[in-house]
């Protein structure tokens, strides 16, 4: 096992922790503060894939955007700090059948996907490049990205106005 293995593991776990702990923790500031965690454990394993572009976006948008707004939307609403999430399991089988039925969609879609290497050239691997790509080829997904990040941004400003 070799440094980058230990890392990319460390990464892995920092990860996969502080994720269980976002769902599992009952105090929002608490479960927010672990968010940050996982956000920057996702970004050092894009920086271990060797996708330095995607690992910077990562930190800006949603560690430094999204991220810091909840934080400052919860910290700075009144009687909010010490209000407990209801994780009640009520619909606890349900949903355990519907993600299964999911995992099981999604793993045979992997499995039964005939994949191949995408091999760029200099230019398309810039940062220019990207910045083409994403506005010719990739518009449509380009778009629904930042319809994601603006329903992220009304989630957090409504949290934030509770």
């Amino acid at each position: 096992m070799t440094t980058y293995d230990l890392i990319f593991y460390l990464f892995a776990a920092v990860t996969l922790i502080s994720a269980f702990f976002v769902v599992t923790n009952r105090n929002i500031v608490h479960a927010a503060f672990y968010l940050l965690f996982t956000l920057f454990g996702i970004a050092g394993i894009y920086v271990m894939l060797g996708s330095d572009f995607v690992a910077i976006v990562q930190l800006i948008v949603y560690v430094g955007g999204i991220l810091i707004l909840l934080l400052f939307g919860v910290m700075l609403t009144n009687k909010i700090t010490n209000v407990d999430i209801k994780t009640g399991t009520i619909h606890a089988l349900p949903a355990s059948i519907v993600m299964g039925l999911f995992a099981g969609a999604l793993g045979a879609a992997v499995f039964n996907t005939n994949w191949k290497v995408v091999e760029l050239t200099s230019a398309e691997a810039s940062t220019t490049g990207l910045g083409v790509m994403l506005v010719n080829e990739y518009a449509l997904i380009f778009e629904l990205l930042g319809i994601l990040l603006l329903i992220a941004l009304i989630g957090a400003a409504s949290m934030a106005r509770r």
